[in-house]
């Protein structure tokens, strides 16, 4: 039988090439000697992290990355139900822009992780003031917030501040250009990480959230 970096790889071509049927014929397959939560961790997301470093480096276009993502998304909902005891024991997720509306790379980043099996809310472009009150509400354990102006980089330092004022230990990644461009900026904003892209995500919440990778 193929090891699962072949596996992973052919799953990736039908991806790359928006080939649904193809995809969702590999994953059924895949079903018959493995359980959806090993398919999730060893084909699908080791797939959309390697087409993530492509669209990086420029080998692949963004359309690209963001229909494999859509493709993976579905075929995760069909495999892992939402009251799946992966899906409950996994730290609960959030997601936001705080204000920025360039939504795309959050769009992405929502994507890849409910198909690696994440609970993960959308809080949209939600100022950290009203925010707060539904981290409080929704006992999110971890906060993603994407952010692509360099000038909007201050709200995570707003929020990271009135969540200590509430007394909530929640863990904030951040992702974006003026983080990319500055690796010490996440620290200065009172941010716990900052991913580059989304092949260091997963391992970063498992981190965070304390779990062994």
């Amino acid at each position: 039988m193929e090891n699962y970096e072949a596996r992973a790889q052919t799953f990736e071509e039908a991806l790359l090439s928006v080939d649904r049927l193809e995809a969702q014929n590999l994953i059924s397959k895949e079903l018959k000697t493995c359980t959806p939560f090993e398919i999730i961790e060893k084909i699908i997301a080791p797939a959309l992290e390697n087409l993530g470093t492509k669209w990086e480096m420029g080998e692949i276009a963004l359309s690209q990355e963001y229909m494999a993502g859509k493709i993976s998304e579905e075929l995760m909902i069909k495999i892992l139900p939402e009251n799946s005891l992966s899906r409950i024991t996994s730290p609960r997720l959030g997601i936001t822009t705080l204000g920025d509306y360039h939504l795309l790379g959050k769009r992405m980043v929502a994507s890849f992780l409910r198909t690696a099996g994440f609970t993960l809310l959308d809080f949209g472009p939600i100022e950290p003031e009203k925010l707060v009150e539904r981290l409080k509400e929704e006992k999110i354990d971890i906060l993603l917030v994407s952010i692509l102006m360099l000038n909007l980089t201050s709200k995570v330092r707003k929020l990271r501040t009135l969540l200590e004022e509430e007394g909530l230990e929640m863990k904030i990644i951040v992702g974006g250009a003026p983080f990319k461009f500055d690796p010490l900026l996440y620290k200065n904003v009172g941010a716990d990480a900052m991913v580059p892209d989304t092949s260091e995500l997963i391992s970063t919440i498992n981190r965070l959230a304390g779990k062994k990778t």
